[in-house]
């Protein structure tokens, strides 16, 4: 009968029975502490050299040595990894072990093995195994190792999902989408596909930082605990601290710490942090994501679009070798310069409302309704621009945009416009729909500033739960003095899931936020 046919609780009796029966053969396989690891390779030319001890190392080895027509190179090797596959007959059996780097076929033959050949048959798929002995092809042609001797270095008691035949090769996987969210550990052991993402996301993180780091910015960590929860429209986490006897917020932002960096001349920081916000779960959304922000001194807004778009062609350059890659059947290039689309020319040219429209409330709230979008609840201009962007602009901003040029009202730590202070210096990034960054000419104008938080105030005692709060803690430091200063902010989730063809945002987190199991 198929495995997965048996009730899970008759499956895990029987693998506790194997377990029993492997310690009175062997001894306890979870007693064992460590296990050494090895790749020898000795060429046909005599030569020796050590090779990393996975899976795909030892193949290529064998592959790229020059080989005579009956002759191949000797690679003595000591190999670990979970069993995912195995053919147990009667005097031979065959396995996969899977590594971090990928799997590789084992033989054993039961006249070279001895009594441990009886381990062999308590073998159960998702045990832990160390294999020595030496590499070889089988008559099929697959690159194998012949087990010399083998050690079992953990036993899993609870079977590992697996579905239907594909081929001549049994597949494994958790088909319910929830539960790869839930265990993600089992979806770790099962799909290939789910490993490259992550292993892709580490590379992104590790490009972001050298990227930085080469242009002389420097690394800093800021406080998760703030009395005061700024830098962004966002309703924050809260706790309270005993010995302090004061309620704090969990971060929704890592911006006003380090704009106080600026004011203490550090010129050029950034941090890669977790940020939380009490906000709804969505494809797009989690209450707790990393942020990448940073600030520089002497900058603007232009200086950081250009820094934006040579952080995104590093990275693509780092895991695509070009500056083009594939997102949902769209192949976008981020070589530069991208476009720069203000907000209003971007709403003229794709929902057909012209400028003048947002000239008074009454007026813009009557394009609102003439589009088709509900329009209660709607009190400021520049919510009705957001609105309007999002729901015509946005759906058309495949390749690289700047879309700038936003309104006063909901941008109140970016710089007005000289010759429009309805407007501000800020720019968003959108890529294939999606808005992956957020960027000012950032305010370093302390009476500017307490005029906006202000408005802000005013703006969370009508109910708006977002609004920002007064921070006078952080006016205080602006009136030190901060320099004329370019920030940004992008979220490294979102970025993750564009560079990993990803359209749902929990399928490049390692555990993203679920409701409690029942």
């Amino acid at each position: 009968m198929e495995e997965h046919l048996i009730p899970e609780d008759e499956l895990i009796s029987a693998r506790v029975e194997k377990l029993d029966r492997m310690k009175e053969l062997a001894g306890d396989p979870f007693a064992v502490e460590r296990y050494e690891r090895y790749a020898l390779v000795k060429a046909i030319s005599g030569d020796e050299k050590n090779i990393e001890p996975y899976s795909t190392d030892v193949m290529a080895a064998y592959e790229d040595e020059p080989q005579a027509s009956d002759s191949a190179p000797e690679i003595n090797v000591s190999l670990a990894g979970r069993v995912v596959s195995q053919r147990i007959m009667g005097k031979a059996s065959f396995a996969h072990i899977l590594d971090r780097k990928g799997r590789i076929q084992v033989y054993f033959k039961s006249d070279e093995m001895g009594d441990a050949y009886e381990l062999v048959k308590l073998l159960d798929l998702g045990d832990f195994i160390g294999v020595k002995g030496f590499i070889f092809r089988t008559r099929t042609g697959e690159i194998s190792v012949h087990v010399k001797e083998f050690t079992v270095l953990s036993k899993s008691v609870r079977p590992i999902p697996f579905g239907k035949e594909k081929g001549d090769q049994r597949w494994y996987g958790l088909q319910d989408i929830e539960q790869r969210y839930r265990q993600r550990h089992v979806d770790l052991i099962t799909s290939q596909e789910s490993r490259d993402i992550f292993e892709k996301r580490s590379k992104i993180v590790r490009a972001v930082r050298e990227y930085y780091d080469n242009r002389g910015y420097l690394e800093v960590e800021t406080p998760v605990l703030q009395a005061v929860a700024g830098g962004a429209a966002a309703r924050p986490f809260n706790t309270y601290h005993n010995a302090l006897e004061h309620e704090f917020h969990l971060r929704i932002s890592l911006e006003l710490y380090l704009k106080r960096l600026i004011v203490g001349g550090l010129e050029r920081v950034y941090e890669v942090g977790r940020v939380f916000r009490n906000e709804g779960l969505s494809p797009r959304h989690n209450p707790e994501f990393t942020l990448l922000e940073s600030y520089e001194a002497y900058a603007d807004l232009d200086d950081v679009m250009g820094l934006v778009e040579g952080l995104f062609q590093h990275v693509c350059k780092t895991l695509y070798g070009g500056t083009t890659f594939e997102y949902q059947g769209q192949t976008i290039d981020v070589a530069g310069p991208w476009r720069r689309l203000p907000m209003l020319a971007g709403i003229e040219e794709y929902a057909g409302v012209k400028p003048e429209a947002f000239s008074t409330l009454e007026s813009a709230l009557a394009a609102m309704e003439s589009l088709g979008i509900p329009t209660e609840h709607e009190t400021l201009i520049g919510g009705i621009i957001e609105k309007i962007h999002e729901r015509f602009v946005q759906p058309n901003l495949i390749q690289p945009t700047f879309i700038t040029d936003f309104p006063l009202e909901t941008s109140p730590l970016a710089k007005k416009r000289q010759d429009n202070p309805n407007l501000t210096r800020r720019f968003e990034v959108y890529i294939a729909k999606q808005e992956t960054g957020n960027a000012f000419s950032e305010i370093n104008d302390p009476f500017d500033q307490r005029e906006r938080f202000e408005a802000q105030v005013k703006l969370k005692a009508s109910g708006d739960e977002e609004a920002h709060p007064m921070d006078e803690d952080f006016i205080r430091a602006l009136e030190y003095g901060m320099p004329p200063t370019g920030g940004l902010g992008i979220g490294i989730d979102r970025l993750v899931m564009i560079f990993c063809n990803q359209d749902n945002l929990r399928d490049v987190l390692l555990f993203p936020q679920m409701k409690p199991e029942k």
